[in-house]
């Protein structure tokens, strides 16, 4: 694909295009066997054919208007059509059921088992949205010229910058990675347009589980994780801990290119 042709996609409202593209896909009747709107982690466990699926997605305490959300139907269509909702509680279900069926269909053939970092190279300006402490020491250490957005005050420090410097410092990055709560609060669609001249785009983290396939045309890479133990996953979510998500015990970071 040409680089204008990425370019000239980013117009379209990207959470929307997925939710269409994830409700296509569907091929069989899944079962909902647990979710919880939960933190640090929301999650939605499904059932199908093949077996059980986990789908993640952080839940932004900061981005919580009220403490209400409603639901016709308990099922994963229903659940995938509030994903472009303004109430929080009921996109980051919906990113959480998304997040699920992708995983559920994901063939790990092609994926490099590595984090974020694995991407970047031959750039000078990283620019990575949500304060990914780990990614951020990586880079940092091999010398690149990081910039750390957040929005989180507590997730704040000395070394990052708000979110609202985005719009103006974007556009001068080498390459962005680009947490997968940008989803979730809806900032993905600016933070693409904003970093047209990024030749490396990726959306990363547990909450970016979603088809690489969805995004093509949008983004270059994702990077995220796949769960492998999901009984003591769902057992550490269920107690408020996300200590061993990321452990080679319970999970494999992958990334995808998908240019």
């Amino acid at each position: 694909m040409e680089k204008k042709d990425l370019i000239s996609k980013v117009d379209i409202m990207l959470v929307k295009e997925l939710k269409k593209k994830v409700l296509k896909r569907i091929d069989e009747d899944f079962e909902i066997v647990d979710f919880s709107f939960a933190l640090p982690y929301t999650y939605v466990l499904i059932k199908g054919k093949k077996g059980n699926s986990i789908g993640l997605a952080m839940t932004l305490i900061e981005d919580i208007q009220f403490c209400e959300s409603e639901f016709d139907e308990i099922d994963v269509r229903t659940f995938i059509e509030k994903v472009d909702s303004v109430n929080i509680i009921e996109r980051t279900i919906g990113l959480a059921t998304i997040n699920a069926v992708s995983q559920y269909y994901l063939n790990l053939e092609g994926a490099k088992f590595d984090d974020a970092t694995g991407i970047i190279k031959d750039v000078k300006k990283v620019a990575i949205i949500g304060n990914m402490k780990p990614i951020v020491n990586k880079l940092k250490n091999r010398g690149y010229e990081v910039y750390v957005f957040e929005r989180n005050p507590r997730l704040k420090s000395i070394d990052t910058l708000s979110d609202c410097f985005e719009y103006n410092l974007l556009p001068n990055m080498d390459a962005v990675l680009i947490s997968g709560t940008s989803l979730i609060n809806d900032s993905i669609d600016m933070i693409l347009e904003r970093s047209k001249k990024a030749k490396i785009k990726v959306l990363v983290g547990a909450t970016a589980q979603a088809l690489p396939e969805f995004f093509k045309g949008y983004l270059t890479h994702i990077a995220s994780v796949k769960i492998i133990n999901i009984k003591k996953v769902l057992l550490n979510l269920k107690l408020g801990s996300s200590s061993k998500l990321f452990s080679n015990e319970y999970s494999r970071k992958y990334y995808y290119n998908i240019l």
